[in-house]
Formats: C-alpha cells, structure tokens, sequence
C-alpha cells in the first residue's frame, strides 16, 4: 500500500467509531474472528487500544491483528488502529454499473 493509499484510508476512516476495543485480555480469537468478519462485510474498521490495561503496545497489537485477519494495518494514532483488506464481492455493483454505462 503506498503513502497516498494510506492517506486516502485514514481520511475515510477519521469520523468512524471504532467497532471493538481491546483490553487486558489482548488478542483472542474470538477477537480476530470478529476482526475478520467486520473487514469482510466493510472493508475498513477502526479499533480502539485501552491503553491503561492492554497487555502490549497499539503498534504491536495492530501488526498481530493484521497478520492474523490478512488485511493491512493503515495506521495507529493514539489508541485507534485502522484496519483495511479489500473484498471484491462489495465491489461486483460497480463493475457491471460501469460494464453498462459504456453501452449505452
């Protein structure tokens, strides 16, 4: 992912609310189970870190999170992480909206 994809990906995900927290219990698996299934269903998440009681830094845990769903961490600001992987079933719209614009 390059800098400006990045850029972009945070702007987007500035006024979301974050879905999850992780707190003194880490990383679980039901932790990435719902990580994974919210990624599927919007592509781009934000995760907040309770900092006074995680066992581990934000960054550390973004890179366990994103290795574990197979998305890309876009970044960690604070407690926030900001989670994407792209999902093309969400995109199937928008190719056969262009397909038929270019028929007409």
């Amino acid at each position: 992912m390059t800098s400006k994809e990045r850029a972009y990906w945070r702007s987007q995900a500035n006024g979301m609310q974050p879905l999850f927290q992780v707190g003194k219990g880490g990383i679980s698996d039901a932790l990435i189970k719902q990580t994974d299934d919210a990624l599927t269903a919007r592509e781009l998440i934000k995760i907040k870190v309770l900092l006074e009681t995680a066992p581990e830094k934000p960054k550390e845990i973004a890179q366990k999170l994103a290795e574990a769903t197979n998305s890309e961490c876009v970044g960690v600001i604070g407690g926030s992480m900001i989670f994407y992987r792209y999902n093309p079933e969400l995109h199937k719209d928008e190719k056969k909206k262009a397909k038929n614009k270019g028929r007409k």
